[in-house]
């Protein structure tokens, strides 16, 4: 929504604004959907193909989870970003582009470059004018602008006239930790739009994830008397609910990390500092 907000409040506003989830990719497509291919590049490649780079030009990329990317493509990206040239995969031509590039992490890439997972040059290159945006538990006040925002983009896709939230739902909405951040609103809301048959999203067309919290007031109300730190309280929530996410997954970290709207490698990395590795059968890869 913010790098959505960014271009179309700049003067590239007339041109493309081209969104590509890095996480969502593995390193080879995100590679040919980056910078594109030429005919017979690889096995499939029938034709050729323009990459993100290509059509955004004169306009913004905005690069979703960055922190996800390979070290090949981080060289490969940092050129891009010096020079602004770049060739497509079996190509010899070198093709320029004027492009802005707006990037989204959940990681601490700081810590990433210190652990050598990040390239130091390219963390600089991109981190010129740094946003932090506080976590949807941390910004309650945001919850049903973000909501009603999805209800405008799902109800528009599904030919659908929801107008808005009903003040159950709102209230579930607003009390809920969202641990998934802004995708798993997102998603939720898109599911409510889809499922709803009314002009106001119901309790009802929530996802059970919400209902869940809600249904176990036993242990919340057992954090609460507890009186432990704010700190606290959040991880150990966070803990119960990726240990609930990989039960309900049987294990399948895939699954589990998508359910919670967040990337495998996030997870993972969230299971060590919990100390899930055995107890959640989590294994690195």
């Amino acid at each position: 929504l913010i790098a959505n907000a960014i271009h179309y409040h700049s003067a590239r506003r007339d041109n493309s604004f081209i969104k590509v989830s890095c996480a969502a990719l593995p390193e080879t497509l995100l590679e040919a959907e980056l910078f594109g291919y030429e005919k017979g590049a690889f096995t499939g490649a029938l034709k050729q193909k323009k990459g993100r780079f290509e059509l955004a030009n004169n306009g913004t990329l905005f690069l979703d989870e960055i922190g996800e990317i390979s070290p090949a493509i981080q060289v490969k990206l940092l050129r891009v970003l010096q020079e602004r040239q770049f060739e497509r995969l079996g190509g010899t031509e070198t093709l320029s582009v004027d492009v802005r590039i707006i990037c989204a992490t959940q990681r601490d890439l700081k810590k990433e470059v210190k652990n050598g997972m990040f390239r130091e040059d390219l963390y600089y290159r991109l981190n010129v004018v740094p946003i932090h945006i506080p976590p949807l538990r941390e910004r309650q006040e945001d919850i049903l602008l973000i909501a009603n925002n999805f209800i405008k983009k799902f109800s528009a896709q599904n030919n659908k006239h929801i107008e808005g939230i009903s003040p159950e739902a709102k209230d579930m909405l607003i009390n809920y930790p969202f641990p998934g951040n802004v995708r798993e609103l997102e998603h939720a809301i898109e599911r409510a739009v889809i499922l709803g048959n009314d002009n106001y999203i119901q309790p009802k067309d929530l996802p059970d994830d919400i209902h869940k919290f809600y249904d176990d007031s036993t242990t919340l109300s057992a954090m609460v008397a507890y009186a432990e730190p704010l700190s606290k309280a959040i991880d150990h929530f966070e803990r119960e609910y990726i240990i609930k996410a990989l039960e309900e997954s049987k294990g399948n970290k895939t699954a589990a990390a998508e359910k919670l709207g967040i990337s495998r490698k996030t997870l993972w990395e969230k299971c060590k500092g919990h100390g899930l590795e055995k107890t959640a059968k989590v294994e690195s890869h």
